[in-house]
Protein backbone atom coordinates (compact mmCIF):
# COMPACT_ATOMS: atom_id res chain seq x y z
CA UNK A 1 0.00 0.00 0.00
CA UNK A 2 1.37 3.49 -0.82
CA UNK A 3 2.69 5.66 2.01
CA UNK A 4 0.00 8.30 1.44
CA UNK A 5 -3.67 8.06 0.49
CA UNK A 6 -2.85 10.71 -2.09
CA UNK A 7 -0.28 8.60 -3.92
CA UNK A 8 -1.09 6.80 -7.17
CA UNK A 9 0.46 3.84 -8.91
CA UNK A 10 1.45 5.25 -12.31
CA UNK A 11 2.75 2.02 -13.85
CA UNK A 12 -0.24 1.78 -16.16
CA UNK A 13 -0.93 4.91 -18.20
CA UNK A 14 -4.48 4.57 -19.57
CA UNK A 15 -4.23 7.63 -21.81
CA UNK A 16 -1.27 6.12 -23.57
CA UNK A 17 -3.42 3.06 -24.21
CA UNK A 18 -6.19 5.29 -25.50
CA UNK A 19 -3.86 7.01 -27.93
CA UNK A 20 -2.91 3.68 -29.45
CA UNK A 21 -6.52 3.27 -30.55
CA UNK A 22 -6.23 6.38 -32.70
CA UNK A 23 -2.77 5.92 -34.14
CA UNK A 24 -4.20 5.21 -37.58
CA UNK A 25 -6.25 8.42 -37.72
CA UNK A 26 -4.39 11.03 -39.74
CA UNK A 27 -6.09 14.02 -38.16
CA UNK A 28 -4.97 13.14 -34.65
CA UNK A 29 -1.29 12.82 -35.43
CA UNK A 30 1.44 11.01 -37.24
CA UNK A 31 2.14 7.31 -36.78
CA UNK A 32 5.49 6.18 -35.39
CA UNK A 33 6.65 5.24 -38.90
CA UNK A 34 5.61 8.57 -40.35
CA UNK A 35 7.41 10.49 -37.60
CA UNK A 36 10.73 9.36 -38.98
CA UNK A 37 10.08 11.51 -42.02
CA UNK A 38 8.85 14.58 -40.13
CA UNK A 39 10.84 17.79 -39.90
CA UNK A 40 11.91 19.05 -36.48
CA UNK A 41 9.08 21.59 -36.52
CA UNK A 42 6.53 18.93 -37.42
CA UNK A 43 7.83 16.66 -34.67
CA UNK A 44 7.38 19.43 -32.08
CA UNK A 45 3.75 19.87 -33.14
CA UNK A 46 3.20 16.11 -33.17
CA UNK A 47 4.41 15.79 -29.58
CA UNK A 48 1.68 18.20 -28.52
CA UNK A 49 -1.09 16.85 -30.75
CA UNK A 50 -0.40 13.21 -29.88
CA UNK A 51 0.23 13.91 -26.19
CA UNK A 52 3.53 12.09 -26.64
CA UNK A 53 6.04 12.59 -23.81
CA UNK A 54 8.68 10.10 -24.98
CA UNK A 55 11.51 11.86 -26.80
CA UNK A 56 10.10 15.33 -26.03
CA UNK A 57 13.18 16.63 -24.24
CA UNK A 58 15.47 15.46 -27.05
CA UNK A 59 13.33 17.25 -29.61
CA UNK A 60 13.32 20.42 -27.53
CA UNK A 61 17.09 20.34 -27.06
CA UNK A 62 17.52 19.92 -30.81
CA UNK A 63 15.11 22.80 -31.41
CA UNK A 64 17.07 25.12 -29.07
CA UNK A 65 20.07 24.76 -31.39
CA UNK A 66 17.96 26.44 -34.07
CA UNK A 67 15.42 28.62 -32.25
CA UNK A 68 15.13 30.69 -29.11
CA UNK A 69 13.07 28.94 -26.41
CA UNK A 70 10.28 31.51 -26.65
CA UNK A 71 10.11 31.02 -30.42
CA UNK A 72 9.71 27.27 -29.89
CA UNK A 73 6.76 27.91 -27.59
CA UNK A 74 5.04 30.62 -29.62
CA UNK A 75 5.67 29.38 -33.15
CA UNK A 76 5.55 25.60 -32.81
CA UNK A 77 4.16 24.28 -29.52
CA UNK A 78 1.25 26.72 -29.40
CA UNK A 79 0.53 25.87 -33.02
CA UNK A 80 0.14 22.27 -31.89
CA UNK A 81 -2.26 23.33 -29.11
CA UNK A 82 -4.26 25.29 -31.67
CA UNK A 83 -4.68 22.09 -33.69
CA UNK A 84 -5.74 20.27 -30.53
CA UNK A 85 -8.45 22.87 -30.01
CA UNK A 86 -9.65 22.50 -33.60
CA UNK A 87 -9.78 18.71 -33.27
CA UNK A 88 -11.71 18.95 -30.02
CA UNK A 89 -14.12 21.47 -31.49
CA UNK A 90 -14.82 19.25 -34.50
CA UNK A 91 -15.40 16.19 -32.32
CA UNK A 92 -12.26 14.37 -33.48
CA UNK A 93 -10.50 14.47 -30.09
CA UNK A 94 -11.79 13.37 -26.68
CA UNK A 95 -11.31 15.62 -23.65
CA UNK A 96 -8.85 13.22 -21.92
CA UNK A 97 -6.65 13.42 -25.05
CA UNK A 98 -6.80 17.21 -24.85
CA UNK A 99 -5.60 17.07 -21.25
CA UNK A 100 -2.80 14.71 -22.24
CA UNK A 101 -1.69 17.32 -24.78
CA UNK A 102 -1.84 19.96 -22.06
CA UNK A 103 0.39 17.82 -19.83
CA UNK A 104 2.96 17.59 -22.63
CA UNK A 105 2.75 21.35 -23.16
CA UNK A 106 3.43 21.94 -19.45
CA UNK A 107 6.37 19.55 -19.58
CA UNK A 108 7.79 21.28 -22.62
CA UNK A 109 7.52 24.77 -21.13
CA UNK A 110 9.09 23.56 -17.87
CA UNK A 111 12.05 22.18 -19.88
CA UNK A 112 12.47 25.41 -21.85
CA UNK A 113 11.88 27.87 -19.02
CA UNK A 114 15.40 27.82 -17.51
CA UNK A 115 16.73 28.87 -20.92
CA UNK A 116 14.30 31.74 -21.45
CA UNK A 117 15.15 35.37 -20.93
CA UNK A 118 12.85 36.88 -18.32
CA UNK A 119 11.14 39.71 -20.19
CA UNK A 120 8.08 41.49 -18.77
CA UNK A 121 4.95 41.30 -20.88
CA UNK A 122 5.98 38.33 -23.02
CA UNK A 123 2.72 36.44 -22.35
CA UNK A 124 -0.32 36.67 -24.59
CA UNK A 125 -2.43 38.12 -21.80
CA UNK A 126 -3.83 37.28 -18.39
CA UNK A 127 -7.11 36.50 -16.66
CA UNK A 128 -8.36 36.09 -13.11
CA UNK A 129 -10.49 32.94 -12.73
CA UNK A 130 -12.80 32.28 -9.80
CA UNK A 131 -15.79 30.21 -8.74
CA UNK A 132 -18.30 32.66 -7.29
CA UNK A 133 -19.30 33.15 -3.66
CA UNK A 134 -20.96 30.14 -2.06
CA UNK A 135 -20.10 27.72 -4.88
CA UNK A 136 -17.75 24.77 -4.24
CA UNK A 137 -17.52 23.42 -7.80
CA UNK A 138 -14.29 23.99 -9.69
CA UNK A 139 -13.91 21.35 -12.44
CA UNK A 140 -15.16 23.67 -15.22
CA UNK A 141 -13.02 26.58 -14.04
CA UNK A 142 -9.95 24.38 -13.78
CA UNK A 143 -10.42 23.05 -17.32
CA UNK A 144 -10.49 26.67 -18.52
CA UNK A 145 -7.27 27.24 -16.56
CA UNK A 146 -5.62 24.24 -18.24
CA UNK A 147 -6.54 25.30 -21.78
CA UNK A 148 -5.73 29.01 -21.38
CA UNK A 149 -2.46 28.50 -19.53
CA UNK A 150 -1.30 26.00 -22.14
CA UNK A 151 -2.13 28.38 -24.94
CA UNK A 152 0.13 31.16 -23.75
CA UNK A 153 -2.06 33.00 -21.22
CA UNK A 154 -1.21 33.75 -17.61
CA UNK A 155 -4.03 32.46 -15.43
CA UNK A 156 -4.59 33.64 -11.87
CA UNK A 157 -6.87 30.89 -10.57
CA UNK A 158 -7.95 32.06 -7.12
CA UNK A 159 -10.23 29.13 -6.28
CA UNK A 160 -13.79 28.47 -5.12
CA UNK A 161 -16.26 30.47 -2.98
CA UNK A 162 -14.73 33.82 -3.99
CA UNK A 163 -16.49 37.07 -3.10
CA UNK A 164 -16.33 40.05 -5.45
CA UNK A 165 -13.91 41.98 -3.17
CA UNK A 166 -11.53 38.99 -3.30
CA UNK A 167 -11.88 38.78 -7.09
CA UNK A 168 -11.27 42.50 -7.54
CA UNK A 169 -8.27 42.41 -5.22
CA UNK A 170 -6.69 39.74 -7.44
CA UNK A 171 -7.62 41.67 -10.61
CA UNK A 172 -6.11 44.93 -9.35
CA UNK A 173 -2.98 43.18 -8.10
CA UNK A 174 -2.38 41.26 -11.34
CA UNK A 175 -3.68 43.92 -13.77
CA UNK A 176 -5.36 41.08 -15.66
CA UNK A 177 -7.05 41.66 -19.02
CA UNK A 178 -10.30 39.95 -17.99
CA UNK A 179 -12.16 38.21 -15.19
CA UNK A 180 -13.66 34.75 -15.61
CA UNK A 181 -16.47 33.70 -13.27
CA UNK A 182 -17.82 30.17 -12.92
CA UNK A 183 -20.63 28.51 -10.95
CA UNK A 184 -22.77 25.41 -11.08
CA UNK A 185 -26.27 26.18 -9.86
CA UNK A 186 -28.97 28.81 -10.42
CA UNK A 187 -28.03 30.74 -7.27
CA UNK A 188 -24.52 31.15 -8.69
CA UNK A 189 -26.00 32.89 -11.74
CA UNK A 190 -27.72 35.31 -9.37
CA UNK A 191 -24.38 35.95 -7.68
CA UNK A 192 -22.80 36.66 -11.09
CA UNK A 193 -25.56 39.18 -11.78
CA UNK A 194 -25.02 40.83 -8.40
CA UNK A 195 -21.28 41.02 -9.12
CA UNK A 196 -21.89 42.75 -12.45
CA UNK A 197 -24.17 45.32 -10.78
CA UNK A 198 -21.53 45.98 -8.15
CA UNK A 199 -18.90 46.46 -10.87
CA UNK A 200 -21.21 49.08 -12.41
CA UNK A 201 -21.50 50.89 -9.06
CA UNK A 202 -17.71 50.90 -8.75
CA UNK A 203 -17.46 52.13 -12.36
CA UNK A 204 -15.27 49.15 -13.30
CA UNK A 205 -15.66 47.93 -16.89
CA UNK A 206 -13.21 45.00 -17.06
CA UNK A 207 -14.25 42.37 -19.65
CA UNK A 208 -15.99 39.46 -17.92
CA UNK A 209 -16.38 35.89 -19.21
CA UNK A 210 -19.14 33.87 -17.53
CA UNK A 211 -19.72 30.11 -17.56
CA UNK A 212 -21.36 27.28 -15.67
CA UNK A 213 -24.01 24.60 -15.91
CA UNK A 214 -26.96 26.79 -14.88
CA UNK A 215 -26.03 29.77 -17.06
CA UNK A 216 -27.54 29.79 -20.55
CA UNK A 217 -26.01 31.53 -23.52
CA UNK A 218 -29.19 33.53 -24.11
CA UNK A 219 -29.43 34.79 -20.52
CA UNK A 220 -25.78 35.82 -20.56
CA UNK A 221 -25.79 37.43 -24.00
CA UNK A 222 -29.07 39.28 -23.52
CA UNK A 223 -29.94 40.10 -19.90
CA UNK A 224 -26.45 40.12 -18.34
CA UNK A 225 -24.86 42.00 -21.25
CA UNK A 226 -27.61 44.61 -21.08
CA UNK A 227 -27.12 45.35 -17.40
CA UNK A 228 -23.30 45.58 -17.39
CA UNK A 229 -21.51 48.71 -18.57
CA UNK A 230 -18.48 46.70 -19.68
CA UNK A 231 -18.20 43.69 -21.97
CA UNK A 232 -19.74 40.35 -20.98
CA UNK A 233 -19.14 37.13 -22.90
CA UNK A 234 -20.46 33.59 -22.51
CA UNK A 235 -17.99 30.74 -22.18
CA UNK A 236 -19.66 27.48 -23.18
CA UNK A 237 -16.40 25.60 -22.61
CA UNK A 238 -12.68 26.17 -22.22
CA UNK A 239 -12.04 26.56 -25.94
CA UNK A 240 -14.73 29.20 -26.34
CA UNK A 241 -13.05 31.00 -23.46
CA UNK A 242 -9.76 30.73 -25.33
CA UNK A 243 -11.29 32.19 -28.50
CA UNK A 244 -12.80 35.06 -26.51
CA UNK A 245 -9.44 35.87 -24.92
CA UNK A 246 -7.76 35.75 -28.32
CA UNK A 247 -10.37 38.19 -29.68
CA UNK A 248 -10.01 40.48 -26.67
CA UNK A 249 -6.24 40.67 -27.01
CA UNK A 250 -6.50 41.19 -30.78
CA UNK A 251 -8.96 44.05 -30.30
CA UNK A 252 -11.68 42.16 -32.19
CA UNK A 253 -14.50 42.28 -29.66
CA UNK A 254 -16.61 43.89 -32.36
CA UNK A 255 -16.62 40.54 -34.17
CA UNK A 256 -17.92 38.85 -31.01
CA UNK A 257 -20.56 41.58 -30.60
CA UNK A 258 -21.78 41.03 -34.17
CA UNK A 259 -22.02 37.27 -33.62
CA UNK A 260 -24.04 37.82 -30.45
CA UNK A 261 -26.37 40.28 -32.17
CA UNK A 262 -26.95 37.81 -34.98
CA UNK A 263 -27.70 34.98 -32.53
CA UNK A 264 -30.15 37.14 -30.58
CA UNK A 265 -31.88 38.16 -33.81
CA UNK A 266 -32.34 34.55 -34.90
CA UNK A 267 -33.62 33.61 -31.45
CA UNK A 268 -36.07 36.51 -31.48
CA UNK A 269 -37.47 35.41 -34.85
CA UNK A 270 -37.85 31.83 -33.59
CA UNK A 271 -39.57 33.06 -30.41
CA UNK A 272 -42.09 35.03 -32.46
CA UNK A 273 -43.00 31.92 -34.43
CA UNK A 274 -43.43 29.90 -31.22
CA UNK A 275 -45.47 32.67 -29.57
CA UNK A 276 -47.79 32.91 -32.57
CA UNK A 277 -48.29 29.12 -32.57
CA UNK A 278 -49.06 29.12 -28.84
CA UNK A 279 -51.49 31.99 -29.20
CA UNK A 280 -53.29 30.17 -32.01
CA UNK A 281 -53.50 26.99 -29.92
CA UNK A 282 -54.84 28.91 -26.91
CA UNK A 283 -57.45 30.55 -29.12
CA UNK A 284 -58.56 27.14 -30.40
CA UNK A 285 -58.75 25.78 -26.85
CA UNK A 286 -60.88 28.74 -25.74
CA UNK A 287 -63.22 28.22 -28.66
CA UNK A 288 -63.55 24.53 -27.79
CA UNK A 289 -64.17 25.29 -24.10
CA UNK A 290 -66.78 27.91 -25.00
CA UNK A 291 -68.56 25.37 -27.20
CA UNK A 292 -68.83 23.12 -24.13
CA UNK A 293 -70.57 25.89 -22.22
CA UNK A 294 -67.94 26.70 -19.55
CA UNK A 295 -66.65 29.83 -21.22
CA UNK A 296 -63.14 28.43 -21.04
CA UNK A 297 -62.71 29.51 -17.43
CA UNK A 298 -62.54 26.17 -15.65
CA UNK A 299 -59.03 25.32 -14.46
CA UNK A 300 -57.69 22.59 -12.20
CA UNK A 301 -56.03 23.82 -9.03
CA UNK A 302 -54.75 20.45 -7.84
CA UNK A 303 -53.23 17.37 -9.38
CA UNK A 304 -55.02 14.06 -9.60
CA UNK A 305 -52.44 12.12 -7.58
CA UNK A 306 -54.04 9.17 -5.81
CA UNK A 307 -54.80 9.80 -2.14
CA UNK A 308 -55.70 6.25 -1.11
CA UNK A 309 -52.15 4.89 -0.95
CA UNK A 310 -51.28 2.92 2.18
CA UNK A 311 -48.61 4.58 4.29
CA UNK A 312 -45.51 2.38 4.89
CA UNK A 313 -44.39 1.86 8.46
CA UNK A 314 -41.20 3.72 9.33
CA UNK A 315 -38.52 1.49 10.92
CA UNK A 316 -37.67 4.33 13.34
CA UNK A 317 -38.35 8.05 13.78
CA UNK A 318 -35.62 10.69 13.68
CA UNK A 319 -32.12 10.31 12.23
CA UNK A 320 -29.16 7.97 12.34
CA UNK A 321 -25.52 8.19 11.24
CA UNK A 322 -24.03 5.28 9.30
CA UNK A 323 -20.28 4.78 8.87
CA UNK A 324 -17.92 1.94 8.00
CA UNK A 325 -19.54 1.28 4.63
CA UNK A 326 -17.78 -0.88 2.05
CA UNK A 327 -16.89 0.75 -1.25
CA UNK A 328 -17.30 -2.63 -2.91
CA UNK A 329 -20.97 -2.45 -1.95
CA UNK A 330 -21.26 1.10 -3.35
CA UNK A 331 -19.31 0.78 -6.60
CA UNK A 332 -21.94 -1.35 -8.41
CA UNK A 333 -24.34 1.60 -8.11
CA UNK A 334 -22.07 3.97 -10.07
CA UNK A 335 -23.86 5.18 -13.17
CA UNK A 336 -21.11 4.56 -15.74
CA UNK A 337 -22.99 6.48 -18.43
CA UNK A 338 -22.94 9.59 -16.26
CA UNK A 339 -19.28 8.95 -15.38
CA UNK A 340 -17.90 8.13 -18.82
CA UNK A 341 -19.93 10.58 -20.90
CA UNK A 342 -20.71 13.30 -18.38
CA UNK A 343 -17.78 13.52 -15.99
CA UNK A 344 -14.97 12.13 -18.17
CA UNK A 345 -16.51 13.37 -21.44
CA UNK A 346 -15.79 10.36 -23.59
CA UNK A 347 -18.11 11.23 -26.46
CA UNK A 348 -19.49 8.86 -29.05
CA UNK A 349 -18.79 11.30 -31.89
CA UNK A 350 -18.74 9.61 -35.27
CA UNK A 351 -18.37 6.11 -33.80
CA UNK A 352 -21.21 3.66 -34.35
CA UNK A 353 -22.97 2.42 -31.18
CA UNK A 354 -21.07 -0.86 -31.52
CA UNK A 355 -17.72 0.89 -31.98
CA UNK A 356 -18.38 3.18 -29.04
CA UNK A 357 -19.29 0.29 -26.73
CA UNK A 358 -16.17 -1.58 -27.84
CA UNK A 359 -14.09 1.52 -27.18
CA UNK A 360 -15.53 1.88 -23.68
CA UNK A 361 -15.05 -1.78 -22.89
CA UNK A 362 -11.54 -1.88 -24.27
CA UNK A 363 -10.10 1.43 -23.09
CA UNK A 364 -12.31 3.19 -20.56
CA UNK A 365 -13.44 0.36 -18.29
CA UNK A 366 -9.80 -0.49 -17.42
CA UNK A 367 -9.38 3.08 -16.14
CA UNK A 368 -12.58 2.70 -14.14
CA UNK A 369 -11.44 -0.58 -12.59
CA UNK A 370 -8.00 0.85 -11.77
CA UNK A 371 -9.49 3.88 -10.04
CA UNK A 372 -11.98 1.82 -8.06
CA UNK A 373 -9.13 -0.24 -6.66
CA UNK A 374 -6.83 2.72 -6.00
CA UNK A 375 -9.41 4.89 -4.30
CA UNK A 376 -10.48 1.95 -2.16
CA UNK A 377 -6.99 0.71 -1.26
CA UNK A 378 -5.54 4.19 -0.68
CA UNK A 379 -8.34 5.21 1.67
CA UNK A 380 -9.28 8.32 -0.32
CA UNK A 381 -13.06 7.79 -0.27
CA UNK A 382 -14.85 7.92 3.10
CA UNK A 383 -18.52 7.03 2.58
CA UNK A 384 -20.80 8.28 5.34
CA UNK A 385 -24.57 8.65 5.60
CA UNK A 386 -27.02 10.45 7.84
CA UNK A 387 -30.66 9.60 7.20
CA UNK A 388 -34.01 9.20 8.88
CA UNK A 389 -37.79 9.32 8.86
CA UNK A 390 -40.28 12.00 9.92
CA UNK A 391 -44.07 12.04 10.30
CA UNK A 392 -45.57 14.50 7.80
CA UNK A 393 -48.78 15.83 6.29
CA UNK A 394 -49.42 18.03 3.27
CA UNK A 395 -51.20 21.36 3.59
CA UNK A 396 -51.83 22.65 0.07
CA UNK A 397 -48.34 23.12 -1.42
CA UNK A 398 -46.70 22.82 2.01
CA UNK A 399 -45.30 19.71 3.63
CA UNK A 400 -45.55 19.87 7.42
CA UNK A 401 -42.82 18.06 9.39
CA UNK A 402 -43.79 16.84 12.85
CA UNK A 403 -41.63 16.05 15.84
CA UNK A 404 -40.39 12.42 15.74
CA UNK A 405 -41.37 12.07 19.41
CA UNK A 406 -44.58 14.11 19.34
CA UNK A 407 -46.38 13.47 16.08
CA UNK A 408 -48.80 16.34 16.68
CA UNK A 409 -46.13 19.01 17.11
CA UNK A 410 -45.09 20.86 13.91
CA UNK A 411 -41.37 21.57 13.83
CA UNK A 412 -40.64 22.50 10.19
CA UNK A 413 -42.46 23.19 6.94
CA UNK A 414 -41.32 22.84 3.31
CA UNK A 415 -43.14 24.87 0.65
CA UNK A 416 -42.86 23.20 -2.76
CA UNK A 417 -43.72 24.80 -6.11
CA UNK A 418 -46.59 23.52 -8.24
CA UNK A 419 -46.74 23.05 -12.00
CA UNK A 420 -48.86 25.71 -13.66
CA UNK A 421 -49.72 23.39 -16.53
CA UNK A 422 -49.49 19.70 -17.42
CA UNK A 423 -50.58 17.59 -14.40
CA UNK A 424 -50.35 20.48 -11.88
CA UNK A 425 -47.99 18.36 -9.78
CA UNK A 426 -46.39 19.38 -6.50
CA UNK A 427 -44.23 17.20 -4.24
CA UNK A 428 -46.64 17.85 -1.36
CA UNK A 429 -49.38 16.01 -3.30
CA UNK A 430 -47.61 12.69 -2.72
CA UNK A 431 -48.35 12.76 1.02
CA UNK A 432 -51.51 12.44 3.12
CA UNK A 433 -53.17 15.81 3.70
CA UNK A 434 -54.05 17.45 7.00
CA UNK A 435 -57.67 16.79 6.10
CA UNK A 436 -57.10 13.04 5.94
CA UNK A 437 -56.47 12.79 9.66
CA UNK A 438 -53.55 10.43 8.90
CA UNK A 439 -49.82 10.99 9.17
CA UNK A 440 -47.50 10.04 6.33
CA UNK A 441 -43.75 9.35 6.31
CA UNK A 442 -40.91 11.30 4.68
CA UNK A 443 -37.35 10.02 4.31
CA UNK A 444 -34.39 12.39 4.30
CA UNK A 445 -30.78 11.58 3.41
CA UNK A 446 -27.40 13.22 3.15
CA UNK A 447 -24.41 11.24 1.93
CA UNK A 448 -20.78 12.14 1.39
CA UNK A 449 -17.50 10.70 0.18
CA UNK A 450 -15.51 13.08 2.39
CA UNK A 451 -13.00 15.79 1.60
CA UNK A 452 -9.90 13.65 0.93
CA UNK A 453 -10.92 13.01 -2.68
CA UNK A 454 -11.16 16.79 -3.23
CA UNK A 455 -7.70 17.21 -1.72
CA UNK A 456 -6.32 14.50 -4.00
CA UNK A 457 -7.94 16.08 -7.06
CA UNK A 458 -6.40 19.45 -6.16
CA UNK A 459 -2.97 17.85 -5.70
CA UNK A 460 -3.21 16.19 -9.13
CA UNK A 461 -4.27 19.48 -10.72
CA UNK A 462 -1.44 21.39 -9.04
CA UNK A 463 1.03 18.73 -10.23
CA UNK A 464 -0.18 19.10 -13.84
CA UNK A 465 -1.63 15.55 -13.78
CA UNK A 466 -4.63 16.82 -15.70
CA UNK A 467 -6.08 13.56 -17.00
CA UNK A 468 -5.83 11.90 -13.60
CA UNK A 469 -7.38 15.02 -12.08
CA UNK A 470 -10.37 14.69 -14.41
CA UNK A 471 -10.74 10.99 -13.63
CA UNK A 472 -10.44 11.42 -9.86
CA UNK A 473 -12.87 14.32 -9.66
CA UNK A 474 -15.44 12.40 -11.71
CA UNK A 475 -15.05 9.25 -9.60
CA UNK A 476 -15.59 11.23 -6.41
CA UNK A 477 -18.78 12.86 -7.68
CA UNK A 478 -20.28 9.68 -9.13
CA UNK A 479 -19.31 7.60 -6.08
CA UNK A 480 -21.34 10.01 -3.94
CA UNK A 481 -24.27 9.64 -6.35
CA UNK A 482 -23.84 5.85 -6.16
CA UNK A 483 -24.01 5.97 -2.36
CA UNK A 484 -27.19 8.06 -2.61
CA UNK A 485 -28.67 5.47 -4.99
CA UNK A 486 -27.67 2.60 -2.70
CA UNK A 487 -29.14 4.32 0.35
CA UNK A 488 -32.37 5.11 -1.44
CA UNK A 489 -32.62 1.37 -2.12
CA UNK A 490 -31.94 0.71 1.57
CA UNK A 491 -34.75 3.10 2.55
CA UNK A 492 -37.20 1.43 0.16
CA UNK A 493 -36.34 -1.91 1.74
CA UNK A 494 -36.80 -0.52 5.26
CA UNK A 495 -40.20 0.92 4.27
CA UNK A 496 -41.24 -2.41 2.80
CA UNK A 497 -41.63 -1.13 -0.77
CA UNK A 498 -38.42 -2.57 -2.19
CA UNK A 499 -40.35 -5.34 -3.93
CA UNK A 500 -41.01 -2.98 -6.84
CA UNK A 501 -37.27 -2.53 -7.50
CA UNK A 502 -35.88 -3.73 -10.80
CA UNK A 503 -33.29 -6.46 -10.21
CA UNK A 504 -31.03 -4.69 -12.73
CA UNK A 505 -29.06 -1.81 -11.22
CA UNK A 506 -28.86 0.23 -14.50
CA UNK A 507 -32.67 0.27 -14.56
CA UNK A 508 -32.69 1.88 -11.09
CA UNK A 509 -31.04 4.91 -12.71
CA UNK A 510 -34.23 5.20 -14.79
CA UNK A 511 -36.44 5.10 -11.69
CA UNK A 512 -37.55 1.49 -12.09
CA UNK A 513 -38.66 1.40 -8.47
CA UNK A 514 -41.48 2.76 -6.34
CA UNK A 515 -41.34 6.43 -5.37
CA UNK A 516 -38.67 9.00 -6.03
CA UNK A 517 -35.68 10.83 -4.59
CA UNK A 518 -35.63 14.61 -5.04
CA UNK A 519 -32.67 16.82 -4.19
CA UNK A 520 -32.93 20.58 -3.60
CA UNK A 521 -32.12 22.20 -6.92
CA UNK A 522 -33.96 19.50 -8.92
CA UNK A 523 -36.64 20.84 -11.30
CA UNK A 524 -39.42 19.65 -8.96
CA UNK A 525 -37.89 21.44 -5.92
CA UNK A 526 -35.55 24.14 -7.26
CA UNK A 527 -35.31 26.17 -4.04
CA UNK A 528 -31.85 25.47 -2.67
CA UNK A 529 -32.74 27.14 0.65
CA UNK A 530 -34.67 23.94 1.48
CA UNK A 531 -31.23 22.67 2.47
CA UNK A 532 -31.42 24.76 5.64
CA UNK A 533 -34.45 22.79 6.82
CA UNK A 534 -32.79 19.49 5.90
CA UNK A 535 -29.75 20.58 7.91
CA UNK A 536 -31.86 21.40 10.97
CA UNK A 537 -33.56 18.00 10.77
CA UNK A 538 -30.62 15.76 9.82
CA UNK A 539 -27.58 17.71 11.12
CA UNK A 540 -25.18 16.47 8.39
CA UNK A 541 -22.32 18.23 10.19
CA UNK A 542 -22.08 14.88 11.99
CA UNK A 543 -20.70 13.36 8.76
CA UNK A 544 -18.50 16.34 7.93
CA UNK A 545 -20.87 18.22 5.60
CA UNK A 546 -21.33 22.00 5.73
CA UNK A 547 -23.62 24.36 3.81
CA UNK A 548 -22.17 27.29 1.89
CA UNK A 549 -24.00 30.64 1.83
CA UNK A 550 -25.56 29.47 -1.48
CA UNK A 551 -26.80 26.25 0.17
CA UNK A 552 -24.37 23.98 -1.65
CA UNK A 553 -22.76 21.12 0.24
CA UNK A 554 -19.07 21.15 1.09
CA UNK A 555 -17.37 18.70 0.41
CA UNK A 556 -18.51 18.78 -3.20
CA UNK A 557 -18.74 14.96 -3.35
CA UNK A 558 -21.94 14.96 -1.27
CA UNK A 559 -25.68 15.08 -1.91
CA UNK A 560 -28.93 15.32 0.05
CA UNK A 561 -32.50 14.35 -0.83
CA UNK A 562 -36.16 13.97 0.08
CA UNK A 563 -37.32 10.37 -0.28
CA UNK A 564 -40.97 9.96 -1.35
CA UNK A 565 -42.67 6.55 -1.23
CA UNK A 566 -45.80 7.32 -3.30
CA UNK A 567 -45.88 5.09 -6.44
CA UNK A 568 -46.81 8.04 -8.68
CA UNK A 569 -43.82 10.11 -7.54
CA UNK A 570 -41.42 10.45 -10.46
CA UNK A 571 -39.23 13.28 -11.74
CA UNK A 572 -41.10 16.29 -13.11
CA UNK A 573 -40.48 19.98 -13.88
CA UNK A 574 -42.27 22.97 -12.42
Amino acid sequence: MPDSPHTYDKKYDPLQAFIELFKDIDSVGATAEEKKDLTLEERLRAHIIDGEKEGLHDALDEAMEKYKPLEIVNDHLLDGMKTVGELFGSGQMQLPFVLQSAEVMKMAVAHLEPHMEKIEGEGKGSIVLATVKGDVHDIGKNLVDIILSNNGYTVHNIGIKQTLPQILEAWKETKADAIGLSGLLVKSVTVMEENLKELNEQKIEVPVILGGAALTRHYCESHLRDLYAGKVFYGKDAFEGLRTMDMLKAGKTGVLDEEITERLGKRSDAQKVVAEARAKKAEQQDEFAASKGDGGTATAVRSNVATDIDVPEAPFWGSRVVEGLSLDEIYPFINTTALFRGQWQFKKGSMSPEEYEAFLEDKVHPVFERLKAQLRDNGVLHPRVVYGYWPVQSDGDDLIIFDPKDHDKEIERFRFPRQTSSKKLCIADFFKSVGSGQKDVLGLTCVTMGEDVSKLAKKLFDNNDFTEYLYTHGMGVESAEALAELWHKRIRAELGIGGDDSPKIPELFRQKYRGSRYSPGYPACPDMSDQEIIWRLLDPTRIGCQLTENWQIDPEQSTSAFVVHHPEAKYFNV
